[in-house]
């Protein structure tokens, strides 16, 4: 079964709060008519991962249209930890007045299927407020491994089964789980080399220390465009405008491998019905804007807000669906 989203990544500041707002507003609140109409309450944004990865990039690109359409600053605050779990609690735990927002992608509902013990209930201690898009994946490989698509591919780990390996960005993280899809879809087996973030993995493709691995789409194109490493499909159900010439891998040949790296906007638990409407409404009209749309498609996302009904009916199909192949794959962490 095919997975779309329903109706439808340098910035070295680790840990550090960065106020974004008004675009000059943000550094001269007193100079924000918004903010001089009563609007002084920062909306404060948990980021689950690090400055200068791919959701951290997105939020940040966002971040002026989002002050705008809030009539706010917007404290973006990067929280990273335990795959994501650090930040996510915080979000949990915030007041449910609308004031304390989150991004979360698809690591928030697999969290629960990979780790014994988690501290929330990732779908019911939290309020959906929108999927807003999704960044392609793709299958890469080194240019010497001597398979250029996923046919070639299949064939070549089939007749040489555990042969090759595929990186990840780690254990449990949706680009591990992404290449344990091919693996079923395909039926072959490959060796699984975990590392601690994508930077490493890609350097080490490149290098020939691993053979494969799935990787966002805005991370490696300039590597496929120079030839460091080779395209062998995109891992989501239709082709990327960003990069309309690689074909999908349900096109060529494994029609039911479909998976994306999206991207949601949630709140805490018992978020008022007014509060969830004002955010939603903000959201989508920040990431729908011209300069955002336009920063989004250099980075190859696709923006297509749901409602909040469809984020919540969204993440419960994710978190089956990924529960499914964590115990498939056997990957359990403390």
């Amino acid at each position: 079964m095919t997975h779309t989203l329903p109706s439808m990544h340098r910035l070295n500041l680790l840990n550090r709060r960065t106020v974004l707002g008004f675009g000059a507003c943000a550094a001269a609140v007193a100079a924000c008519p918004a903010l001089a109409q009563g609007s002084d309450k920062p909306i404060r944004f948990i980021l689950p991962i690090s400055a200068g990865s791919g959701v951290d990039t997105i939020v940040r690109a966002a971040s002026v249209a989002l002050g705008k359409a809030f009539g706010q600053p917007v404290v973006i605050e990067n929280l990273p930890g335990a795959g994501g779990i650090t930040g996510a609690a915080a979000i949990v735990k915030a007041a449910p007045d609308g004031l304390t927002l989150g991004m979360v992608s698809n690591n928030h509902v697999i969290n629960p299927a990979v780790f014994k013990k988690m501290p929330f209930d990732a779908i019911n201690d939290i309020t959906p407020i929108s999927v807003v898009g999704a960044t392609p994946l793709v299958l890469v490989a080194n240019p010497k491994l001597p398979a250029k698509n996923v046919p070639e591919l299949v064939a070549l780990l089939r007749a040489k089964p555990g042969g090759y390996n595929y990186a990840s960005s780690g254990n449990g993280t949706i680009i591990h789980l992404a290449g344990e899809m091919f693996m079923d879809e395909a039926g072959v087996k490959v060796r699984h080399i975990p590392y601690k973030g994508t930077g490493a993995m890609v350097t080490d493709m490149i290098g020939g220390q691993v053979e494969m691995g799935v990787v966002s789409l805005p991370a490696v194109q300039p590597h496929i465009k120079s030839g460091a490493l080779r395209a062998i499909g995109l891992c989501g159900p239709t082709r990327s405008a960003a990069a309309p010439d690689i074909a999908t891998i349900a096109e060529q040949g494994l029609p039911n491998y479909a998976v994306e790296g999206w991207f949601a906007v949630i709140g805490p638990p018992k978020m008022q019905a007014a509060d969830i409407q004002r955010v939603h409404d903000a959201v989508a009209a920040a990431f729908t804007s011209a300069e955002v749309r336009d920063a989004m498609d250099k980075q190859g996302n696709v923006i297509k807000p749901t409602t909040p009904e469809q984020a919540a009916a969204y993440f419960r199909s994710e978190a089956a669906r990924y529960a499914a192949l964590v115990k498939k794959a056997n990957v359990v962490l403390e």
